[in-house]
């Protein structure tokens, strides 16, 4: 079975959603959906492992020898993403059956479950995929389920969310689309290697910086790259906690990925790096989302929104990297991709169950008033994840700043040292208004009962917070994994 576990990380749950549609029952919808997410967990560790021992994995679908078939392909970038939303998927999907249930009607549960497996088998076959058109496939799966799943949440204001995201998604997807058929026209071939190799002995290079140009904006706006952001707030405050909780934590990620595969891997590097204002503009996005979606997260009422925003600043974290562009800041790039995605999903978990306590209505600072007194292990782990957040020592936070600083000192870049301080203050600026809120103000007269979120729930918001800090500590896989990935990429620069 592991020889085809590239092909059945993605066929599992997407065989897993039409049955869970077909039979409509609750129950069986959430058993086949955790079953699906900690099967892709297995399938995702024994892939891992194979590339450790064996090299690159390349699994030709229908035994068609690649470029004329589609290749799935696994290296040391793709498993590492690979194992980050199969990991996410696991935690979330048993906590998803009491968030769901106190969030959506009865007659909409079982869809919320089948939207749930087919967005994780687009986010796997992104990650996953080695052809270009495939990739396209299997972005517009998730990004159709997304819409969905946000569409379903508690509150009216859910739907135009979710209008505004397939707006802008659509967009998106147009600009991406139209990139690869520039790319198509200029190499005659899908095949992401392939496409690669022949870009190399391309003499026009026009119709190679347009296309580039159309993937860029096309994946910024599905990554929420600022300012191409204005979708993500709405959705991850209006969307069901559940939605949110595992998109935070997996669906821009894996769309900074195929960034990151397309900048090194099949662009020249060297000629985008060296050539092109590239550095210039990634560093300046970055840093604008840094600081700028920090101070709108200061001053932001609705909890669930003010992480929206500081999602857009963390993603900032991710493509700095990018920007830099060198061993110590790629690193960290990938390793935020785990850390962050750990520490938003604890945080999103978490609220859920405030959400569900509070029997529907807003998360708000004023509602959130006294939550230590009333939910203490729940206010305990929104600390711990905001420190996390903020870089304190001992978190995972605090890993991903440390290399993104090592890399900027390498580059001689202190106005970027300077700038990643600066947003890390103002991260605890935010984080100090909650917990403000939490532990030194007495609840409200109308506040929910003094009860802690359900064991389902707690345990999976819990072993999320866990992650936060064992991350913290122990980098062997988060920074040992990652500086793999980035050898990988820093490899097409050579």
């Amino acid at each position: 079975m592991l020889e085809h576990a590239p092909a059945l990380l993605v066929v599992l749950p997407l065989v897993a959603a039409p049955l869970i549609v077909l039979v409509r029952r609750e129950a069986f919808a959430w058993l086949a959906t955790t079953a699906a997410s900690y099967a892709c967990l297995v399938l995702a560790v024994g892939l891992i492992t194979r590339v450790a021992d064996t090299g690159v994995i390349s699994y030709a679908m229908g035994n068609w020898a690649p470029p004329w078939g589609i290749e799935y392909r696994v290296d040391a970038l793709s498993a590492f993403v690979l194992l980050a939303v199969s990991l996410t998927a696991s935690l979330v999907a048993p906590y998803a059956q009491r968030s769901i249930a106190a969030e959506v009607g009865e007659d909409r549960r079982y869809l919320v479950y089948a939207m749930y497996c087919l967005c994780l088998a687009g986010l796997l076959g992104m990650t996953i995929t080695g052809d270009a058109f495939n990739l396209f496939v299997f972005l517009e799966i998730s990004s159709l389920a997304t819409y969905v799943l946000i569409g379903m949440g508690p509150r009216r204001k859910a739907l135009v969310a979710a209008y505004q995201y397939m707006l802008m998604g659509t967009v998106g997807a147009t600009f991406y689309v139209i990139g690869v058929g520039l790319l198509y026209l200029m190499t005659g071939t899908l095949n992401l290697v392939d496409m690669a190799q022949r870009l190399q002995a391309a003499e026009d290079l026009r119709p190679v910086l347009a296309a580039l140009a159309f993937i860029t904006v096309g994946i910024g706006l599905k990554l929420a790259l600022f300012p191409l952001h204005q979708w993500l707030p709405n959705a991850y405050a209006y969307g069901p906690s559940m939605a949110t909780a595992f998109l935070a934590a997996t669906a821009t990620k894996v769309s900074v990925y195929v960034l990151l595969r397309y900048y090194f891997l099949v662009f020249d590097p060297a000629a985008l790096f060296d050539r092109l204002p590239t550095r210039e503009l990634f560093i300046g996005l970055s840093v604008a989302a840094m600081i700028t979606a920090s101070l709108v997260a200061v001053f932001e009422q609705d909890v669930k929104r003010l992480f929206a925003y500081s999602s857009v600043a963390q993603i900032g974290y991710i493509t700095l990297g990018i920007g830099v562009d060198n061993l110590e800041s790629l690193t960290g790039s990938i390793a935020h991709l785990l850390n962050h995605g750990v520490t938003k999903g604890a945080i999103f978990v978490l609220l859920g169950g405030v959400a569900l306590r509070a029997a529907g209505a807003p998360i708000t600072m004023s509602s959130i008033a006294g939550l230590g007194r009333r939910m203490p292990l729940t206010a305990f782990g929104l600390v711990i994840a905001g420190l996390s957040l903020i870089g304190i020592p001992g978190t995972a936070g605090f890993i991903t700043k440390w290399y993104l600083i090592l890399g900027a000192i390498d580059r001689g870049h202190w106005w970027i040292v300077a700038a990643i301080l600066a947003s890390s203050l103002i991260a605890a600026a935010y984080v100090w208004r909650l917990v403000e809120a939490a532990y030194l103000r007495a609840p409200a007269a109308d506040a929910s009962p003094a009860r802690e979120a359900p064991l389902g729930m707690l345990s999976a918001a819990l072993a999320m917070v866990a992650l936060c800090v064992y991350f913290g500590f122990d980098t062997s896989y988060s920074i040992g994994g990652a500086r793999e990935a980035a050898e990988l990429l820093l490899k097409g620069q050579q």
